[in-house]
Protein backbone atom coordinates (compact mmCIF):
# COMPACT_ATOMS: atom_id res chain seq x y z
CA UNK A 1 0.00 0.00 0.00
CA UNK A 2 2.85 2.69 0.95
CA UNK A 3 4.57 1.73 -2.19
CA UNK A 4 1.62 2.03 -4.65
CA UNK A 5 1.05 5.67 -2.58
CA UNK A 6 4.76 6.51 -3.32
CA UNK A 7 5.17 6.57 0.52
CA UNK A 8 8.21 5.14 2.30
CA UNK A 9 8.18 3.72 5.74
CA UNK A 10 9.90 5.83 8.64
CA UNK A 11 13.54 5.12 8.97
CA UNK A 12 13.82 5.30 12.90
CA UNK A 13 15.29 2.23 14.35
CA UNK A 14 13.08 -0.54 16.07
CA UNK A 15 12.83 -0.43 19.70
CA UNK A 16 15.16 3.17 19.63
CA UNK A 17 13.65 5.04 22.56
CA UNK A 18 15.24 8.34 21.85
CA UNK A 19 13.88 8.04 17.79
CA UNK A 20 10.99 10.82 18.38
CA UNK A 21 12.22 11.93 21.84
CA UNK A 22 12.57 16.28 20.10
CA UNK A 23 9.22 15.74 18.95
CA UNK A 24 7.67 14.39 22.23
CA UNK A 25 9.88 17.06 24.26
CA UNK A 26 7.90 19.91 22.14
CA UNK A 27 4.28 18.49 22.75
CA UNK A 28 5.15 17.95 26.33
CA UNK A 29 6.35 21.51 26.76
CA UNK A 30 3.11 22.63 24.56
CA UNK A 31 0.97 20.55 27.07
CA UNK A 32 2.59 21.57 30.21
CA UNK A 33 3.29 25.64 29.55
CA UNK A 34 0.48 26.39 27.82
CA UNK A 35 -2.43 23.40 27.52
CA UNK A 36 -3.01 22.45 30.70
CA UNK A 37 -2.83 25.86 32.22
CA UNK A 38 -5.43 27.32 30.12
CA UNK A 39 -9.27 26.90 29.36
CA UNK A 40 -10.19 27.75 25.92
CA UNK A 41 -13.45 28.96 25.03
CA UNK A 42 -13.52 27.85 21.26
CA UNK A 43 -11.60 25.55 19.38
CA UNK A 44 -10.37 28.92 17.43
CA UNK A 45 -8.90 30.51 20.54
CA UNK A 46 -7.25 26.94 21.24
CA UNK A 47 -5.75 27.14 17.83
CA UNK A 48 -4.83 31.13 17.75
CA UNK A 49 -2.75 30.73 21.76
CA UNK A 50 -1.13 26.88 20.68
CA UNK A 51 0.23 29.10 17.29
CA UNK A 52 1.67 32.13 19.31
CA UNK A 53 3.28 29.53 21.52
CA UNK A 54 4.59 27.59 19.17
CA UNK A 55 5.99 30.95 17.23
CA UNK A 56 7.22 32.01 20.98
CA UNK A 57 8.78 28.57 21.44
CA UNK A 58 10.54 28.64 18.03
CA UNK A 59 11.70 32.06 18.36
CA UNK A 60 12.00 33.53 22.19
CA UNK A 61 11.92 30.75 24.65
CA UNK A 62 15.34 29.62 26.16
CA UNK A 63 16.77 26.80 24.81
CA UNK A 64 19.40 24.22 26.69
CA UNK A 65 20.34 22.58 23.91
CA UNK A 66 22.03 26.04 22.28
CA UNK A 67 23.24 27.35 25.70
CA UNK A 68 20.28 28.56 27.62
CA UNK A 69 19.61 31.11 25.25
CA UNK A 70 16.59 32.42 22.44
CA UNK A 71 16.67 31.01 19.10
CA UNK A 72 17.11 34.64 17.87
CA UNK A 73 19.66 35.44 20.05
CA UNK A 74 21.81 32.16 19.08
CA UNK A 75 21.12 33.15 15.73
CA UNK A 76 22.42 37.05 16.02
CA UNK A 77 25.49 35.44 18.20
CA UNK A 78 26.21 33.16 15.70
CA UNK A 79 26.39 36.00 12.48
CA UNK A 80 28.26 38.20 14.76
CA UNK A 81 31.00 35.45 15.24
CA UNK A 82 31.22 34.34 11.29
CA UNK A 83 31.47 38.37 10.41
Amino acid sequence: MLRLSQFSQSMGSVGDSYDNAMAEALWASLKKELVYQTVFDTREEARIEIFDWIQWYNRRRRHSSIGDISPIDFEKSAMVKAA
